[in-house]
């Protein structure tokens, strides 16, 4: 039987790998399991806050921007909780220090990291909007006939992707990163065992594929496809101006991602398999095979957020 007919549940609980643990994300609950450096795994949990949005929000192609500002929201917050929680930051110095210098060092760290968050949003700017933009205007100055919306759009889309996987792959040499994919594997074969309808077991989660179709992987993928379609819809040739009207339109981006990986998590047809396939084959990149640690971690964190109604968590 193939592995799509084998799933008997599409479950909307998704989660993010974190620094030696999980997060899962739950209709009602968020969670966190952390594998200390003592070898015991450290559990955390909170009720998400209610939605008080407007219903407007709720609309399609408008939902996904809000959906998306939530998880770098919350998966930014478990990550450096994840941190402390592993041990792998010095807490024996932390205890010894006294309140004044403690101040100071959180201070410290609270300007670097803004200062890093700056830095890196602007390296994201200049790496995947203004370098694709100007590259392709210096070849259009050399070879005036190249000049063409649809040459253009392709043009700076597909150096995007190009620029993307190659970041994943550098990354993916670091052994940290890796071992961060490692426990992104082991969320991915945990969230399909929990759709199956299997036990949580390690055994269970073991044998399960670690490519998903709901993977954030795929929505960046997803994005930055739709992103090229948008390219050639963009009239402005201007660098500086066409890198604005692009950043301008990422919520726009965003929402067509969204509600096209939210397809591609609920059908299975050919259009869905067409959309799914470039991230599943990044997630070769992205996931790696767990060990029984992380997947015990996995397991920790989705039993923590599973609803009592087994339908408040159906895709």
């Amino acid at each position: 039987m193939k592995e799509q007919e084998q799933v008997m549940k599409k479950t909307s609980i998704g989660g993010q790998a974190l620094i030696e643990g999980v997060m899962m994300r739950g209709p009602h609950k968020t969670a966190m399991a952390v594998r200390h450096t003592s070898g015991e795994i450290r559990e955390e949990a909170w009720d998400n806050p209610a939605n008080s949005r407007p219903g407007w929000t709720k609309w399609p192609f408008v939902r996904g921007i809000f959906t998306f500002v939530d998880s770098m929201r919350w998966g930014y917050k478990c990550l450096m909780r994840s941190a402390e929680l592993s041990g792998l930051e010095d807490e024996a110095d932390a205890e010894k220090a006294d309140e004044k210098k403690q101040k100071k060092q959180s201070a410290m760290m609270n300007a670097l990291m803004i200062v890093s968050s700056v830095l890196g949003v602007a390296l994201a700017v200049v790496m995947f909007m203004w370098l694709p933009i100007q590259l392709f205007s210096w070849l259009t100055h050399l070879w005036p006939a190249l000049e063409n919306a649809a040459l253009r759009g392709l043009f700076e889309g597909v150096l995007r992707v190009v620029i993307f996987i190659a970041y994943l792959l550098l990354v993916s040499q670091l052994k940290d990163i890796r071992r961060t994919f490692r426990y992104h594997g082991a969320e991915h074969k945990t969230i399909f065992c929990y759709e199956k309808g299997l036990e949580l077991t390690v055994e269970n989660v073991r044998v399960q594929r670690r490519f998903h179709p709901r993977c954030g992987t795929s929505f960046m993928i997803l994005m930055l496809l739709v992103g090229i379609i948008i390219s050639i819809l963009i009239p402005i040739h201007t660098p500086l101006l066409r890198t604005v009207i692009k950043l301008l339109l990422i919520p726009l981006t965003v929402g067509i991602g969204y509600e096209l990986i939210k397809l591609a998590g609920r059908k299975d047809n050919a259009f869905t398999r067409i959309i799914s396939a470039p991230g599943m084959w990044l997630q070769h990149v992205t996931t790696k095979e767990p060990d029984d640690s992380m997947i015990e971690c996995a397991i920790a964190a989705l039993k923590a957020v599973i609803p009592e109604d087994p339908e408040a968590d159906r895709w």
